[in-house]
């Protein structure tokens, strides 16, 4: 039996908002960039949370590329966030933006967070992408600094997500699940694994919501029209997550 599809995005009479949101780690745009272009526009997200964006020569502009042949614009981050960035569709208002730079640990990868705070409707809502660390003890931190951060958004609604490099039932993936709500868990829709395209076998990347948001359905967009299994293997290394959010009016 076919995956029932996510609700679209709208806007309700009381203020809330049905929202998309899609998580991706990109792999610097090394693969086919038009199969990732694709697989992004079939999901018609809101918000897509990048990970390994390109940081290294003319990086806004690959990633302004990408942005423009899924039907979206640059929010924020990129090489300023080491790796993480959001785009975003123009239904949302901006109200500000940050990219913040984590501690760096001598002969590990620099990590950061790419954040924003923007309006869709009546709602106001906080925002994060990340991609935590390889090593188990600095992403447990980091998984801390994370929830430090959006707590410190200052809004009552916020979503992070990201490639988290770790597995459901390790401690930082614990953590995060235990201050926020993991998405996938709430309301299972689609696949489950996110490791490798060609043999999906493992959970590492996921979606993050505050309470009071009504998670409506959450996973690999596998059965999305216009999303293919040829796309979905040359666009990247890892498969996407989309969520539909229902977020409460401000």
């Amino acid at each position: 039996m076919a995956t029932p599809l996510l609700p679209n995005s709208r806007t309700e009479a009381d203020g809330s908002a049905v929202i998309r949101v899609l998580s991706y780690n990109i792999r610097s745009m090394r693969d086919d960039t038009d199969a990732l272009a694709r697989v992004i526009s079939a999901c018609a997200p809101d918000l897509v949370l990048v990970q390994e964006a390109p940081r290294f020569f003319r990086w806004r502009k690959k990633l302004a590329r990408l942005a423009a042949a899924s039907g979206q614009v640059v929010l924020t981050g990129g090489a300023t966030a080491a790796g993480p960035a959001i785009l975003c569709s123009l239904r949302a208002t901006v109200e500000r933006t940050e990219d913040v730079l984590l501690p760096l640990t001598p002969g590990l990868h620099r990590r950061g967070f790419a954040t924003a705070v923007i309006r869709f409707g009546g709602t106001r809502l906080g925002v994060l992408s990340c991609h935590l660390s390889l090593s188990e003890n600095e992403r447990h931190e980091q998984a801390g600094m994370l929830l430090d951060r959006v707590a410190g958004l200052g809004v009552e609604h916020a979503v992070a997500g990201g490639d988290l490099n770790e597995r459901p039932g390790g401690r930082t993936f614990g953590r995060l699940s235990a201050g926020l709500q993991d998405c996938r868990t709430a309301a299972p829709w689609g696949g489950e694994f996110t490791s490798t395209p060609a043999d999906p076998r493992q959970r590492i990347d996921a979606i993050f919501a505050t309470k009071g948001v009504e998670v409506l359905g959450c996973g690999v967009p596998v059965d999305q029209p216009g999303v293919t299994r040829t796309d979905l293997t040359a666009a990247t290394d890892h498969l996407p997550v989309l969520a539909a959010l229902r977020i409460p009016a401000t």
